[in-house]
């Protein structure tokens, strides 16, 4: 029976991945994670001696879920107001309940780099310790770039940097199966790639903490 289940969650969760898709790789590692952790949890405790089927570990249910994101916004803002003052990056919930931090390019690459700038580990050290303390959720880190060059070579460099943060964040804690890279390269600008200021607006890495709800937990893993 578990079997079934396993590969009917695959199967679902797998059939959105066009055959096209640059993140691909990423978005079918992602849905097997989110199966094979709805299968772990299919039978848990219900207090009583018996078990609850179809109750994922660790899962968010109900009014907790927003709470449990609130309060997890509510220390990230609280640990990153300085870098919030000074522009480096913003910090919003979406509608979903899946919290967003939008961090700019210039604090965090070089130009032309996937190495991670030295004197931006320390944001990156306090996000890692939050992230640790609130583990019922999934990280997506996306990367963006402007469309100086060719289409390619902009789509490699975003998909490096993004696999930069999840391997700091990894290295930091932060446990390896809730953390997941993606690359848009310059397909997703926020503004004109005509000026300066536009192109550093687009050259950014967004990360994405989904909450995992129960009875939704595959939706946690599928790419923002």
């Amino acid at each position: 029976m578990k079997k079934l289940v396993l590969i009917t969650l695959v199967a679902a969760a797998l059939s959105g991945c066009a055959a096209d898709d640059p993140n691909q790789k990423a978005k079918t590692g992602a849905a097997i994670g989110a199966a094979a952790g709805a299968l772990l949890g299919y039978a848990v405790d219900d207090g009583t001696g018996g078990v609850v089927a179809g109750a994922a570990v660790g899962a968010l249910a109900g009014a907790g879920v927003g709470h449990y994101m609130d309060k997890q916004q509510q220390e990230m803002e609280a640990a990153l107001a300085d870098e919030q003052a000074r522009h480096e990056l913003e910090i919003q919930q979406l509608e979903n309940e899946t919290l967003k931090i939008d961090i700019s390019n210039e604090v965090s690459f070089d130009f032309d780099s996937a190495a991670l700038k030295t004197a931006f580990t320390p944001t990156l050290n306090k996000v890692a310790d939050i992230l640790q303390r609130y583990p019922k959720t999934v990280i997506h880190v996306v990367g963006h770039t402007d469309s100086v060059g060719s289409e390619s070579y902009n789509q490699r460099l975003s998909e490096r940097r993004a696999q930069s943060v999840v391997d700091y964040l990894s290295s930091n804690g932060v446990a390896p199966n809730r953390l997941y890279a993606i690359g848009r390269g310059e397909m997703e600008p926020r503004a004109t790639n005509d000026t300066e200021a536009g192109r550093q607006l687009n050259r950014r890495v967004e990360i994405f903490v989904k909450p995992i709800v129960e009875g939704q937990e595959s939706e946690a893993y599928q790419a923002p």
